[in-house]
Formats: structure tokens, C-alpha cells, sequence
């Protein structure tokens, strides 16, 4: 039995899957209260289904593209037996996790998608650094950037564990807080080899829009 938020159908607004239509599965709780949470409303709202009841929903959908996230999915310890089922079922599961769990037992065939918290966040301290261990080629680790201090901070950590060697990288903005086009000067001075991206979701709904 797992505590979920809502179930959705809807286009992938980050990540290298961006624009593909994916059926979203939104968890209840999380473990961090980082500054720029969009989705707030998933700390303690949903209700109690179980593996095959929330199977049952995103088969409805017919997309084969399934994205389990939050809150921090990883909070309840079945989702790992709810991905391991999906991808069982013939799903492309894709990840989403704030970095302070650990991914270790996490299947391997599932997308990890997995945000490192920059101080802007006020969770910095919660960063679980030893999960770059377990990213595969596949995994994606994404910032989201809201000041200086954070891109600054950002570039330390690429070198320090020689992420872009290991998997894709992603930076984004907080959204409102820093302007896309800075990000993006930033990006090509320093000639990083990353990926910029934008929440797709934002521009093509209201911002603070729910199931989309």
C-alpha cells in the first residue's frame, strides 16, 4: 500500500524525455523543504492504493512512458517494489528523486533522475553524496539553479566527482528567480558540458498548475 497524490497523463517537462507524453504517478510526503517546492500540496494530501490498483490507473492512460515522483517518492520504502512491478509490466520507469535517499536498491532498469540540492534550496545539507555511486550511464542529475552562489557551487561539484563522465547533467532555474538566458551565459563562458533546460509544464500551463 502506497499513499499517493494524484495520477496524471500529461508531457514530460524535463529531462532528456522532455515533450514525450508520460503517465505521472505523484506520492505523498517528503523529507525536504526546499525554498522554491512547487508542489507543497503532496506533503500530506492522497490516498492509499495499492500496487496493482495504481497499475490498474496508469493502464488506462496506454503510454508506456511512466514517471513516479512526488513529494520524494523514495520516502515510502514500496516504491521500490512499485517500480520493480512497472518495469515487470513492460513500463519505461523514470525516477524522480531529490538526492537525500538512497538509490541503491532501486532497479536497475528504472531512469534515475535524481536533483542535487544547491544552497539556495536551504537543503544543502541534505545531499546523500554517495548515491553518485550507484548512478548508471543512463541516470540523469539535475541542478536547479537560483543564484551565483549556487552555479558557483554547481561547477565544485561537477569537477569533484567528475559527474559529467558518469551520466547526463542537467541545469535548470528556479523558476521566477533567475532569468533562463543568464544561466545560459553562464553555461557557455564556463563551456560546460551540460544540459540546459526549462519546465516545459510552466510555459505550456499556468506555473502553479496541478496534474500537469
Amino acid at each position: 500500500m502506497l499513499k499517493v497524490n494524484e495520477i496524471y497523463f500529461s508531457v514530460q517537462g524535463e529531462s532528456t524525455k522532455a515533450g514525450l507524453p508520460c503517465v505521472f504517478i505523484r506520492l505523498t510526503y517528503c523529507n525536504l523543504r526546499c525554498t522554491y517546492c512547487d508542489t507543497e500540496y503532496a506533503f500530506y494530501e492522497g490516498k492509499d492504493l495499492t500496487v496493482d490498483q495504481i497499475l490498474s490507473e496508469v493502464n488506462k492512460y496506454g503510454c508506456k512512458l511512466v514517471e513516479v515522483t512526488g513529494g520524494e517518492p523514495l520516502f515510502q520504502k514500496e516504491c521500490i517494489d512499485l517500480m520493480k512491478r512497472l518495469c515487470e509490466e513492460g513500463f519505461e520507469v523514470l525516477l524522480e528523486t531529490g538526492g537525500s535517499l538512497s538509490i541503491k536498491e532501486v532497479d536497475e532498469k528504472v531512469k534515475i533522475i535524481m536533483d542535487l540540492k544547491c544552497p539556495s534550496s536551504g537543503m544543502l545539507k541534505k545531499n546523500l553524496f554517495e548515491n553518485i555511486n550507484y548512478l548508471k550511464s543512463k541516470d540523469e542529475v539535475k541542478f536547479v539553479i537560483g543564484t551565483k552562489e549556487d552555479y558557483e557551487w554547481t561547477k565544485k561539484i561537477l569537477q569533484k566527482y567528475n559527474l559529467t563522465s558518469k551520466c547526463e547533467v542537467l541545469f535548470s532555474v528556479v523558476f521566477g528567480k533567475l532569468e533562463p538566458v543568464t544561466l545560459v551565459e553562464w553555461i557557455l563562458a564556463d563551456k560546460l558540458d551540460v544540459r540546459f533546460q526549462l519546465q516545459m509544464h510552466k510555459f505550456i500551463w499556468e506555473p502553479n498548475a496541478k496534474g500537469v
